[in-house]
Protein backbone atom coordinates (compact mmCIF):
# COMPACT_ATOMS: atom_id res chain seq x y z
CA UNK A 1 0.00 0.00 0.00
CA UNK A 2 1.04 3.28 -0.98
CA UNK A 3 0.35 6.09 1.09
CA UNK A 4 1.55 9.76 -0.93
CA UNK A 5 2.33 12.35 1.25
CA UNK A 6 0.75 15.58 0.76
CA UNK A 7 4.29 17.48 0.75
CA UNK A 8 7.27 15.19 0.83
CA UNK A 9 8.24 13.68 3.72
CA UNK A 10 11.77 13.47 5.13
CA UNK A 11 13.08 10.72 6.78
CA UNK A 12 13.06 12.22 10.37
CA UNK A 13 9.02 12.75 10.06
CA UNK A 14 8.66 8.87 9.03
CA UNK A 15 10.72 7.70 11.74
CA UNK A 16 8.56 9.83 14.55
CA UNK A 17 6.02 7.97 13.27
CA UNK A 18 4.46 4.97 15.25
CA UNK A 19 5.61 1.41 14.05
CA UNK A 20 3.08 -0.02 11.87
CA UNK A 21 1.73 -3.89 11.18
CA UNK A 22 3.18 -4.87 9.09
CA UNK A 23 5.93 -2.72 8.66
CA UNK A 24 6.46 0.08 6.84
CA UNK A 25 9.70 1.91 4.54
CA UNK A 26 10.39 4.59 3.73
CA UNK A 27 11.43 4.89 -0.01
CA UNK A 28 11.98 7.94 -2.30
CA UNK A 29 9.67 10.28 0.23
CA UNK A 30 7.04 8.29 0.61
CA UNK A 31 5.41 5.78 3.08
CA UNK A 32 5.19 1.94 1.63
CA UNK A 33 3.59 -0.67 3.81
CA UNK A 34 5.25 -4.08 3.13
CA UNK A 35 2.22 -7.06 2.79
CA UNK A 36 1.32 -8.80 5.85
CA UNK A 37 3.28 -12.00 6.07
CA UNK A 38 1.41 -15.31 4.81
CA UNK A 39 2.30 -19.14 5.91
CA UNK A 40 5.14 -19.76 3.30
CA UNK A 41 6.63 -16.44 3.97
CA UNK A 42 6.66 -17.00 7.55
CA UNK A 43 8.16 -20.52 7.39
CA UNK A 44 11.17 -19.74 4.88
CA UNK A 45 11.80 -16.76 7.05
CA UNK A 46 11.85 -18.19 10.45
CA UNK A 47 14.05 -21.15 9.23
CA UNK A 48 16.77 -18.85 7.22
CA UNK A 49 17.21 -16.92 10.54
CA UNK A 50 17.53 -19.98 12.13
CA UNK A 51 19.42 -21.81 10.03
CA UNK A 52 22.04 -18.63 9.34
CA UNK A 53 22.60 -17.92 13.47
CA UNK A 54 23.80 -21.95 13.96
CA UNK A 55 26.43 -21.55 11.72
CA UNK A 56 27.52 -17.87 12.38
CA UNK A 57 26.64 -16.95 16.25
CA UNK A 58 28.26 -19.02 18.54
CA UNK A 59 31.72 -18.31 16.07
CA UNK A 60 30.64 -14.48 16.40
CA UNK A 61 30.70 -14.11 12.57
CA UNK A 62 27.66 -13.00 11.72
CA UNK A 63 24.22 -12.58 13.13
CA UNK A 64 21.00 -12.91 10.75
CA UNK A 65 17.74 -10.34 12.05
CA UNK A 66 14.04 -10.99 11.10
CA UNK A 67 12.01 -8.30 9.84
CA UNK A 68 14.72 -5.56 10.87
CA UNK A 69 14.18 -1.88 10.33
CA UNK A 70 17.72 -0.65 8.55
CA UNK A 71 17.82 3.54 7.89
CA UNK A 72 20.31 5.25 5.89
CA UNK A 73 20.16 8.84 7.46
CA UNK A 74 20.37 11.94 5.60
CA UNK A 75 23.63 13.02 4.02
CA UNK A 76 25.10 9.22 4.10
CA UNK A 77 26.62 8.23 0.96
CA UNK A 78 22.98 6.27 0.78
CA UNK A 79 20.75 9.63 1.12
CA UNK A 80 17.90 10.14 -1.41
CA UNK A 81 16.34 13.15 -3.01
CA UNK A 82 13.96 13.42 0.11
CA UNK A 83 17.33 12.54 2.70
CA UNK A 84 17.86 8.72 3.19
CA UNK A 85 15.84 5.52 3.43
CA UNK A 86 14.41 3.30 5.81
CA UNK A 87 13.67 -0.43 4.85
CA UNK A 88 12.57 -3.62 6.35
CA UNK A 89 14.45 -6.73 4.91
CA UNK A 90 12.49 -9.85 5.93
CA UNK A 91 16.09 -10.63 7.05
CA UNK A 92 19.15 -8.92 7.51
CA UNK A 93 22.33 -10.62 8.35
CA UNK A 94 25.16 -8.34 10.06
CA UNK A 95 28.97 -9.22 10.28
CA UNK A 96 29.41 -9.51 13.49
CA UNK A 97 31.78 -6.21 14.00
CA UNK A 98 29.14 -4.49 12.28
CA UNK A 99 25.70 -4.88 14.54
CA UNK A 100 25.38 -1.65 16.46
CA UNK A 101 25.79 -1.93 19.87
CA UNK A 102 24.14 0.25 23.24
CA UNK A 103 25.87 1.81 26.12
CA UNK A 104 25.73 -1.18 28.10
CA UNK A 105 27.29 -3.47 25.06
CA UNK A 106 23.42 -4.72 24.25
CA UNK A 107 22.55 -5.45 20.32
CA UNK A 108 21.16 -2.14 19.54
CA UNK A 109 17.23 -0.71 18.99
CA UNK A 110 17.98 1.23 16.19
CA UNK A 111 20.25 0.45 12.97
CA UNK A 112 21.37 2.99 10.61
CA UNK A 113 23.31 1.15 8.33
CA UNK A 114 22.80 -1.34 5.62
CA UNK A 115 22.81 -5.27 5.97
CA UNK A 116 25.91 -7.26 4.65
CA UNK A 117 23.68 -9.90 3.44
CA UNK A 118 19.46 -8.74 2.38
CA UNK A 119 16.93 -11.55 1.89
CA UNK A 120 13.72 -10.82 0.79
CA UNK A 121 10.89 -13.31 0.55
CA UNK A 122 8.09 -12.83 -2.03
CA UNK A 123 4.63 -12.12 -0.90
CA UNK A 124 1.45 -13.01 -2.86
CA UNK A 125 0.38 -9.60 -4.68
CA UNK A 126 3.85 -7.59 -3.23
CA UNK A 127 5.54 -5.54 -5.87
CA UNK A 128 8.66 -7.42 -7.60
CA UNK A 129 9.76 -4.14 -8.43
CA UNK A 130 9.64 -2.65 -5.34
CA UNK A 131 11.59 -5.38 -3.15
CA UNK A 132 13.99 -5.50 -5.99
CA UNK A 133 14.82 -1.73 -5.65
CA UNK A 134 15.45 -2.27 -1.81
CA UNK A 135 17.79 -5.06 -2.60
CA UNK A 136 19.68 -3.00 -5.15
CA UNK A 137 20.10 0.04 -2.96
CA UNK A 138 21.31 -2.54 -0.28
CA UNK A 139 23.95 -3.33 -3.15
CA UNK A 140 24.64 -0.04 -3.79
CA UNK A 141 25.51 1.27 -0.42
CA UNK A 142 27.90 -1.62 0.77
CA UNK A 143 25.85 -4.80 0.87
CA UNK A 144 27.40 -8.09 0.05
CA UNK A 145 24.58 -10.00 -1.52
CA UNK A 146 20.90 -9.48 -1.97
CA UNK A 147 18.84 -12.57 -2.45
CA UNK A 148 15.03 -12.56 -3.48
CA UNK A 149 13.14 -15.63 -2.85
CA UNK A 150 9.80 -16.66 -4.94
CA UNK A 151 7.76 -19.35 -2.47
CA UNK A 152 5.36 -19.49 -5.68
CA UNK A 153 7.88 -20.03 -8.04
CA UNK A 154 10.63 -22.35 -5.86
CA UNK A 155 13.45 -19.98 -7.40
CA UNK A 156 15.83 -17.18 -6.28
CA UNK A 157 17.23 -14.89 -7.31
CA UNK A 158 20.49 -13.94 -6.23
CA UNK A 159 21.97 -10.35 -6.91
CA UNK A 160 26.12 -9.77 -6.42
CA UNK A 161 27.48 -6.37 -6.06
CA UNK A 162 28.27 -5.34 -9.46
CA UNK A 163 27.40 -8.52 -11.24
CA UNK A 164 25.04 -9.76 -13.49
CA UNK A 165 21.78 -11.57 -11.41
CA UNK A 166 21.61 -15.09 -11.48
CA UNK A 167 18.34 -17.30 -11.32
CA UNK A 168 17.92 -20.63 -9.29
CA UNK A 169 15.92 -23.03 -10.41
CA UNK A 170 17.05 -26.20 -10.17
CA UNK A 171 16.91 -28.53 -7.06
CA UNK A 172 20.68 -29.06 -6.52
CA UNK A 173 22.04 -25.56 -7.23
CA UNK A 174 23.58 -24.31 -3.94
CA UNK A 175 22.42 -20.93 -2.52
CA UNK A 176 25.24 -18.48 -2.93
CA UNK A 177 26.31 -16.85 0.60
CA UNK A 178 28.70 -13.52 1.72
CA UNK A 179 31.89 -14.79 2.94
CA UNK A 180 30.77 -14.25 6.22
CA UNK A 181 29.07 -16.95 6.42
CA UNK A 182 30.22 -19.81 4.33
CA UNK A 183 29.65 -22.42 6.51
CA UNK A 184 26.00 -21.94 5.51
CA UNK A 185 24.91 -24.35 2.39
CA UNK A 186 21.47 -24.61 1.16
CA UNK A 187 20.48 -26.23 -2.24
CA UNK A 188 17.59 -24.78 -3.93
CA UNK A 189 15.89 -27.97 -3.01
CA UNK A 190 16.09 -27.82 0.78
CA UNK A 191 15.32 -24.23 1.11
CA UNK A 192 11.84 -25.00 -0.81
CA UNK A 193 11.57 -28.13 1.04
CA UNK A 194 11.29 -26.69 4.54
CA UNK A 195 7.76 -26.02 3.54
CA UNK A 196 6.54 -29.34 3.42
CA UNK A 197 5.21 -30.72 6.65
Amino acid sequence: MVKPPTKPLTLEDFLKLPETKPSSEYINGQIIQKPMPQGKHSKLQGTLVTGINEVSESRKVALAFPELRCTYPAGSRSSSVYGGRSIVPDVAVFAWERIPIDEYGDVANVFHTYPDWTIEILSPDQSQTKVTGNILHCLKHGSRLGCLIDPDEHSVLVYPPKQQPELLQEEQEILPVPDLVNDFKLTVAQLFGWLKL
